[in-house]
């Protein structure tokens, strides 16, 4: 299967050589992430696509001096949301019916149940649901850079914090949740590059209940 094939030929770039990633093709990759499900369909979360070099050079001290940062093409920052609020709830669902045309009793009985649930519970609860989501849109991302034989490398190593002040994600209601530098490897100056890729087996991975 040619997506397998596409997997097996993904890694986490330890990297990479600094050529640009033509734009049609990160267009490609964040609509991946776009499309990505989530939770009730709220999408809980914001990309910030980085090309500003001087940008990232601020982001790479604070994201344990990784060379990637500053090497990539683009760096996707995968912002959560940090809580639920009426108006994010609300602005969903005001637009799905806006974009279908009508309005479902059982979706509004719905939008009223995460009203009155969600933004009552704790704000790191809402933020870690909503980090959550934010993990499966990157997944996507991941999957559309292999198919599209883009490099990529998932980073958690880094201040959220700083990154967060960096970019002012405060001001946004946002908190940085996961790095993503897109762009081609280095084959001669990374070290992970040529090693075979390890992962459990099937045994050891999957449980089959019949």
């Amino acid at each position: 299967m040619e997506l397998l094939d596409k997997l097996n030929w993904r890694y986490a770039a330890k990297a990479m050589n600094g050529e640009t990633v033509a734009e049609e093709k990160i267009g490609r990759i964040i609509e991946a992430a776009r499309l990505a499900p989530t939770s009730s369909g709220l999408q809980p979360f914001e990309i910030i696509v980085i090309k500003n070099q001087e940008l990232k050079e601020k982001i790479r001290p604070v994201a344990w001096n990784q060379s990637v940062v500053t090497e990539c093409s683009h760096l996707l920052v995968f912002a959560a949301w940090d809580t639920y609020t009426a108006d994010r709830i609300n602005y969903m669902f005001d637009l799905t019916n806006d974009i279908r045309g009508f309005k479902n009793e059982g979706w509004e009985n719905y939008r009223k149940m995460l009203l009155d649930t969600y933004p009552k519970q704790a704000i790191e609860t809402n933020f870690n649901h909503a980090a959550k989501q934010a993990y499966i849109a990157l997944s996507m991302a991941m999957v559309a850079a292999a198919y599209e034989k883009v490099d990529c490398t998932p980073m958690e190593g880094f201040s959220a914090d700083k990154v967060d002040e960096i970019l002012g994600l405060h001001k946004k209601g946002l908190k940085s949740t996961v790095l993503l530098p897109v762009g081609y490897r280095k084959e001669d100056a990374d070290w992970l590059v040529n090693l075979v890729k390890v992962r459990k087996p099937m045994t050891d991975l999957v449980t089959v209940i019949e």
